[in-house]
């Protein structure tokens, strides 16, 4: 069993995310290896496993770009702080690779602490990034700034989530938003990470209006700016369409139930975007697993809470597909489209030569097994993988 290094998955109805129908897998360690019309033949010593799908659909692992590891919250005292976040609530819902971040408590919470749960998540066996910077300017950083931060740390890909058009937020001026987008950028030149500022969107009136700004009195490329929570409200999603047509990708939040109004659910986001011809490339979609997910009045007092979970991203997936969109049209928004604007290469599709992160699901397309770089996280509804502490 020493030589046993292959894993087959056979009749595979894949979907790489588009549908390439019933398929062979040949999986080598963290990649896959080859996909073939016909089954492999391969000498017994050498097949670690060989499954037999039976027609159930395979698709990439879904990439979440956007993600409190260490934890959100803290926004009615320190006792909302949220625990850390531990690798089975990734995995277990189809979550491959994670993106973590800091938000309004970037206080408390430090870029090392988020570095140091980075590198523990990949040690735990998942693929996991993060954003430096928080909410708020002067940022957030490890080493100094954020150029450096981004050019230096490994795990480290773009500025994230920075707070803009929210009573949270440190009210940054246009020159303040551009000089970290410019740093962010330059650093992506250099490195080749994604080189993008995360924005998070509060419910303010200027909605968009500095990003709209930076694309029409800069030379900044449109993909610098991504902002996320662009469903919260509902003026704010139709603006959001409209700077894709500029050339920028927006991401959706998964919000759990309860908490769209006074905007749109994701499956309902991701249907509108659809029947108004936005381009589907360009849009994304997260959890905002482990925040803290407010509601505030209009003086800013909090009146309720919940704190976002990857669970919502098969949620929405499986509402969306109840609506009758095509796999193969939402499918990209969860994987592929996250992969090419964060610059993941291994990442969001099912090829020779790519991790091999993939979700296999039920009929209901609940996601019974999850194989993440290779070994398997979840098999036959039954987590297999958790964190040291949990």
């Amino acid at each position: 069993m020493a030589d046993a290094v292959f894993t087959l998955l056979k009749n595979a109805a894949v979907y790489a995310p588009n549908p390439l129908g019933l398929k062979h897998l040949l999986i080598a360690d963290s990649k896959v290896l080859a996909i073939s019309d016909e089954p492999f033949e391969l000498p017994r010593s050498l097949i670690k496993e060989a499954i037999d799908v039976a027609g159930r659909v395979v698709m990439p692992g879904f990439i979440d770009s956007h993600a409190h590891i260490t934890g959100g919250g803290g926004e009615a005292g320190f006792s909302t702080q949220v625990p850390t976040v531990p690798i089975s609530q990734f995995t277990s819902y189809g979550v491959t690779t994670v993106v973590g971040l800091l938000g309004t408590d970037d206080t408390t919470r430090t870029i090392g602490n988020l570095v140091a749960k980075t590198y523990g998540l990949r040690e735990e066996g998942m693929s996991a990034y993060c954003w430096t910077g928080g909410y708020h300017f002067p940022l957030t950083t490890l080493i100094g700034s954020a150029k450096e931060d981004i050019v230096y740390l490994d795990p480290v890909i773009g500025i994230g989530e920075f707070a803009i058009s929210d009573h949270r937020s440190s009210q940054p001026t246009f020159d303040e938003v551009i000089r970290l987008a410019s740093e962010a950028h330059v650093a992506g030149l250099m490195t080749g990470k994604a080189g993008i500022i995360h924005f998070h969107l509060g419910d303010g009136d200027r909605k968009l209006a500095l990003i709209e700004r930076a694309l029409h009195e800069t030379e900044l490329p449109a993909r610098t700016f991504n902002p996320t929570h662009v469903n919260r409200n509902k003026p704010l999603f139709e603006q959001a369409c409209q700077l894709v047509h500029q050339g920028c990708s927006i991401d959706i939040t998964a919000f759990p139930d309860g908490f769209s109004d006074p905007g749109w659910t994701a499956a309902q986001a991701i249907a509108l975007a659809i029947e108004d011809n936005v381009a589907i490339d360009k849009v994304t979609v997260s959890s905002d697993g482990g925040g803290c997910i407010p509601n505030f009045d209009t003086s800013g007092t909090l009146i309720n809470m919940d704190f976002g979970r990857a669970a919502t991203l098969g949620e929405t997936l499986r509402s969306v597909l109840k609506d009758g969109i095509p796999l193969e049209q939402v499918l990209p928004m969860f994987t592929r489209n996250v992969a090419n604007l964060l610059r993941l290469p291994h990442k969001g599709i099912i090829a020779p030569g790519m991790d091999a992160d993939l979700i296999i699901v039920d009929e209901n397309f609940y996601f019974t097994d999850v194989m993440v770089l290779g070994r398997w996280h979840k098999r036959n509804n039954k987590t297999l993988v958790r964190g040291i502490f949990e």
